[in-house]
C-alpha cells in the first residue's frame, strides 16, 4: 500500500539509495579492463552480464536489414510520427553565432560548432527503449554531430532488439554497437579496437552506468548522472484518481526505485488513489517490478492548498511534474524546479515519454534545480573571437594593464603595454 503522508517529512523523497562505494569500485575495475584489454574485455563482459557470446560489437549492414524486417509497419509508421514532432520541438532549439563591431572598431563573436563524435546509450534490460534512440539522436543530428554511435546491450543471442534499430534508422545514427553496462561507458569514452573513442556521452541507465558516466567525465562530457525516474503529480478534489493512479504507476514499472508522488490537498482524493492504485497493480504485467516500487518509494502528500503543493515541488524538483487541475496555467507561472511539465487532466507523461516532442531525457535526484533536459545545445560547443586594431588597444591599454597589476599579473599588464613602447634599436 502507497504512503499517505504530510508534507513535513516529504523532503528526502528523491535521494540516491544505492550502495555507491561498492558500485563505484566495481566499475572502476570494469573500466580499467576496458582501457587495458579493448575488446577483448567489453566481449567478455557481455558474456558475463548479458549472456551473449559474440564474435563481433558492432551490428553489419545484413543484420540492421534482418532487424529492420522484424518491425512491423505500423509500428515504424508511429516512430516517423513521434520523430516528425521530436524534430519539430528540437529544431526550434537550434542556435546560431554571433558577431558584431565595438565602438572602437573591435570585432566581437562567439561560433557555434556541433561535436564531432557522439556516443548514445540506449538501455535494455527488462525493456526496450526506441523512444530514447529517437530523444537522444535526433538532436544530435540537428546540432550538424558529423558521427553518431549508439550503444545497446544484446539479448542472449547476440541480437539487438529490432525496435531500437529501427529508431536508430530513422533518427540518423551512424553505427550501433552491441554492449551495455559500464563496459559500453568505458569503450565510448577511451576508445576500443572496434568501438571509437567520442567526445560526448548521452543516455540514461542503471546504477551501473551512471557511475561509469561519472568517472569517465573529463575525459569525455557527458549529459547529466540520470537516477530512478520519477514523477510528482499535483492534483485537486476534481481529478480522476483512476487517472492519477494510473499516471503514478507509469512511472513505478520503469524500476523498483522509481518514485512516484501525489501532492493533493485532498484528503479524499488521496484516500481513492491509494485504493486505486492496488486494483491497477494487480492488472499489471510488470506487476512486481511496479508493486516494489510503490511499497519502497511511493508516497501521497497532503498539503493545505495547491500553491503549497507548487512549493513543495519546487523544493523537491522532479523530473516528471503533472498540473492534474482544470486550469493548470496559473500553477505554471509558480514552478521553478522540473525537468518537464505537464499540464492539464489530459496530458499524462507518457506523451512525452513518446510522441510530444519535448525531450524525455531528464534530470533526476533533485538536480532539476539546476540542471535541464537534454537539448539540440547538449551537442554543440562555443568559442568566442576578439579582433583589435593598433588604435582601439591603445584606448584601452591603460585599464587593462591598471586590472592587470591590481591582480598583481605584471606581465599581463606588460603585454599589452609593450606594443607602445619605441622600438629599442640594437
Amino acid at each position: 500500500m502507497i504512503d499517505i503522508i504530510k508534507a513535513i517529512k516529504a523532503r528526502d523523497i528523491f535521494v540516491r539509495q544505492e550502495d555507491e562505494a561498492d558500485i563505484a569500485a566495481a566499475v572502476a575495475a570494469i573500466i580499467d579492463d576496458v582501457r587495458q584489454e579493448g575488446d577483448a574485455a567489453v566481449l567478455r563482459y557481455c558474456e558475463k552480464f548479458d549472456g551473449a557470446r559474440l564474435d563481433a560489437l558492432e551490428l553489419t549492414s545484413e543484420e540492421v536489414s534482418a532487424a529492420l524486417k522484424q518491425v512491423d509497419g505500423e509500428f515504424v509508421e508511429i516512430l516517423l510520427r513521434a520523430a516528425k514532432n521530436i524534430e519539430a520541438f528540437h529544431r526550434r532549439q537550434i542556435r546560431e553565432g554571433f558577431e558584431f563591431t565595438g565602438e572602437n572598431g573591435e570585432i566581437l563573436g562567439q561560433k557555434v560548432l556541433p561535436l564531432s563524435r557522439v556516443g548514445v546509450y540506449i538501455p535494455g534490460g527488462t525493456a526496450a527503449y526506441p523512444s530514447t534512440v529517437l530523444m537522444s539522436c535526433i538532436p544530435a543530428r540537428l546540432a550538424g554531430v558529423r558521427e553518431i554511435v549508439l550503444v545497446t546491450p544484446p539479448r542472449a543471442d547476440g541480437t539487438v532488439r529490432p525496435e531500437v534499430v529501427a529508431a536508430a534508422r530513422i533518427a540518423g545514427a551512424n553505427r550501433i554497437f552491441k554492449c551495455g553496462g559500464a563496459q559500453a561507458i568505458a569503450a565510448l569514452a577511451y576508445g576500443t579496437e572496434s568501438i571509437p573513442a567520442v567526445d560526448k556521452i548521452v543516455g540514461p541507465g542503471n546504477a551501473y552506468v551512471a557511475e561509469a558516466k561519472r568517472q569517465v567525465f573529463g575525459r569525455v562530457a557527458i549529459d547529466m548522472i540520470a537516477g530512478p525516474s520519477e514523477i510528482l503529480v499535483i492534483a485537486d478534489e476534481a481529478a480522476q484518481p483512476r487517472h492519477i493512479a494510473a499516471d503514478l504507476l507509469s512511472q513505478a514499472e520503469h524500476d523498483v526505485r522509481a518514485r512516484a508522488v501525489l501532492v493533493t490537498p485532498s484528503e479524499t482524493l488521496a484516500h481513492q488513489v491509494a485504493a486505486e492504485i492496488e486494483v491497477q497493480l494487480n492488472e499489471l504485467p510488470r506487476e512486481a517490478i511496479a508493486r516494489a516500487s510503490i511499497e519502497s518509494g511511493g508516497k501521497i502528500i497532503l498539503v493545505d492548498c495547491l500553491e503549497e503543493a507548487v512549493e513543495l515541488s519546487n523544493t523537491l524538483a522532479p523530473e516528471h511534474l503533472e498540473l492534474c487541475v482544470d486550469d493548470p496555467f496559473p500553477l505554471l507561472e509558480k514552478v521553478r524546479n522540473a525537468g518537464s511539465v505537464f499540464l492539464g487532466k489530459y496530458c499524462p507523461e507518457a506523451l512525452g515519454d513518446y510522441y510530444a516532442g519535448p525531450n524525455h531525457t531528464l534530470p533526476t535526484l533533485g538536480t532539476a534545480r539546476f540542471s535541464s533536459p537534454l537539448s539540440v545545445d547538449d551537442f554543440i560547443k562555443k568559442f568566442s573571437y576578439t579582433y583589435y586594431t593598433k588604435e582601439a588597444l591603445h584606448r584601452v591599454k591603460d585599464d587593462v594593464a591598471a586590472f592587470a597589476e591590481r591582480e598583481g599579473l605584471t606581465a599581463h599588464a606588460r603585454s599589452v603595454t609593450i606594443r607602445f613602447e619605441p622600438e629599442v634599436t640594437k
